[in-house]
């Protein structure tokens, strides 16, 4: 319950939701006193119905026909609105869910920290598609059914109390009286089932928590196998990922038989005790019948009302594998919003401090001032780094593998938070970072190349010209159509399309990863020399292991291994005479946002 409320109250007391929320909330338990009254008003109809039938009145008999017809009409429409209401409850909490679990996913590039905790959440994908979906449906269903159930609880043992009457008994040579037995028949009747259905179903709690786990791992290695088919393919390693697929899938099928078999040791408690609920008031009840003192109809309004009290004492068995669902799905999505609470809470005890320029700041600068990295465990990477980059400098790193420079680049970039001293950088949209595997997002080519900013940001002619200054012509015609371009093209068109993105974007700052390892030498040559001719006074930091790339820089800074972590050495040389441009200043004057 405490995460349940976890997940409440937020969408009941978001200021942009909480009134639709409450609205909805209010309308469902109208509907569902509605729907309770009409039950009500059946249950006594059932009694006049009888009654009639029992005194062979064809008048009265028809009388209430007419009336089952009204009522089943009033039912009928209850229902559905009662549905409506409960539906949109469930899709509005849970869009205010997926949205704000997605926010939080995204925020400061925590998707990417989370993976690094200790105990990182598993499969945040699926949580947020699957479990969340689940967590809000069946818990205003559950809501709703055990207000449903209190209320019914309520309306119907008034009704029970008034027509058992006493029960007379004779034991040990004393006379007892038991005042609304049918009640307390109701009430022993319940408490047993729901006794029994705890023993018999309380390991289903944990059963389902394993299944949603084995279900989705089994989905990860689908996903993993489809986004690797290619190497795959080429390996032919379809056969180690067959039994990889099959153990995967053979622990979703062990645990779902854990499951069934519970689910099957509680049918036989449930299918019996539905059967009986039917039965035993008729039987207890029986004796006053046979004795004239109740009538056939008051015999059927008994019956009713001690399925109805049953049904709502009851409720705890009828729901049992549903609430062991319910919170297997509640556990998950909570368990990835305290994962994004702890990433906060891991980053805050050891964090580099990151200052950023202001917009506009004449002598805007990277600097690394006694700068340590580390991992999320605190081994550290990166040692006491001093150094400082202004703008319009082309600076390349360089080390051994292994040695902390792309987690530099990480840190600089905001995304790696563990470690201590400054880092102080220019402002952020003044910045790009290209890694050696440009992302390309779903939707047009066009999409890709203006990626993040929307479609429109730039000139139709600018989008042709920077593709075709990037060896790209061929991609012009289909810059409108929809694919999977990040399989679609090799990773060598992928690296030249993100040159092309930068020529539109036109940052200050571009921080290089090894964005030209796919490229030939030639085309290497071609890309790096945009920053001559078309990108002339725009700083640039690199990474690369490829021989050549440092006639493109004016320094070079190597992260020397240490046992305590990499030192970082400025090496001083001569500025070396860069390849000459082709002449494509003119593209800079096509290169322009609207």
């Amino acid at each position: 319950m405490r995460r349940f409320w976890r997940l409440a109250r937020g969408y009941f007391t978001d200021p942009a939701e909480r009134r639709q929320a409450w609205i909805l909330a209010f309308a469902v338990v109208g509907l569902t006193l509605f729907q309770i009254g009409v039950t009500v008003r059946f249950n006594l109809w059932n009694r006049d119905f009888f009654d009639t039938l029992e005194s062979r009145d064809s008048a009265a008999f028809y009388s209430q026909m007419w009336m089952f017809g009204l009522l089943l009409l009033l039912a009928m429409a209850a229902a559905v609105s009662q549905l409506w209401a409960r539906q949109t409850l469930m899709l509005e909490w849970r869009r205010w869910l997926v949205h704000r679990l997605q926010r939080r996913w995204l925020a400061g590039g925590r998707h990417y920290q989370i993976n690094f905790l200790p105990e990182a959440a598993d499969n945040p994908d699926q949580r947020i598609s699957e479990n969340a979906r689940w967590a809000t449906q069946i818990a205003v269903d559950l809501v709703v059914g055990l207000l449903s159930s209190f209320l019914t609880l309520v309306s119907f043992l008034g009704i029970l109390w008034s027509l058992s009457g006493p029960l007379q008994l004779a034991i040990g040579g004393r006379d007892i009286e038991i005042q609304g037995y049918m009640v307390w028949a109701a009430v022993i009747y319940a408490v047993v089932g729901s006794v029994l259905t705890m023993f018999i179903g309380g390991p289903m709690v944990a059963i389902n928590s394993r299944r949603n786990e084995a279900e989705s791992d089994h989905r990860f290695a689908l996903i993993r196998m489809r986004e690797n088919s290619e190497g795959i393919a080429l390996i032919r390693g379809e056969a180690d990922e067959e039994r990889g697929l099959q153990a995967a899938f053979g622990r979703v099928v062990v645990v779902m038989r854990q499951l069934y078999g519970r689910e099957r040791a509680l049918m036989w408690l449930t299918s019996a005790y539905g059967m009986a609920a039917s039965i035993i008031p008729i039987l207890v009840a029986a004796p006053r019948f046979f004795a004239g003192a109740i009538t056939l109809g008051v015999l059927m309004q008994i019956s009713s009302a001690f399925i109805e009290v049953t049904r709502s004492l009851a409720w705890f068995v009828d729901n049992f594998p549903r609430l062991a669902e319910w919170r297997s799905h509640v556990e998950r999505v909570v368990e990835l919003d305290e994962n994004f609470d702890l990433a906060e809470a891991h980053a805050g005890e050891t964090r580099i401090e990151v200052i950023e320029a202001k917009q506009g700041e004449a002598e805007a600068v990277l600097a690394f001032e006694n700068l340590q990295v580390a991992h999320s465990d605190g081994n550290v990477v990166i040692q006491g780094a001093n150094a400082e980059i202004r703008a319009g400098e082309s600076v390349l790193i360089v080390g051994e593998s292994g040695s902390g420079k792309s987690t530099l680049f990480r840190a600089i970039a905001g995304l790696w938070p563990w470690g201590a001293g400054q880092i102080r950088i220019p402002p952020r949209a003044s910045m790009m970072f290209m890694p050696q595997r440009p992302y390309i997002p779903l939707g047009t080519l066009r999409a890709g190349l203006t990626y993040p900013d929307a479609l429109d940001s730039f000139d139709d002619a600018a989008q042709v010209a920077a593709l075709e200054r990037c060896g790209l012509p061929h991609l012009v015609p289909r810059l409108g159509e929809e694919d999977r371009w990040d399989r679609v093209l090799s990773l060598g068109e992928q690296q030249r399309l993100a040159f092309a993105r930068l020529l539109l974007h036109r940052p200050r700052w571009v921080f290089l990863d090894e964005a030209t390892a796919a490229l030939d030498e030639a085309n290497q040559d071609e890309m790096m020399r945009l920053f001559k001719d078309e990108l002339d006074g725009t700083a640039l930091i690199s990474i690369g292991h490829r021989p050549g790339l440092d006639v493109y820089h004016d320094r070079t800074l190597q992260l020397l291994p240490s046992p305590d972590g990499a030192r970082l050495e400025v090496r001083r040389r001569e500025k070396p005479a860069r390849p000459p441009g082709r002449g494509h200043k003119v593209l800079g004057r096509m290169l322009r946002r609207k």
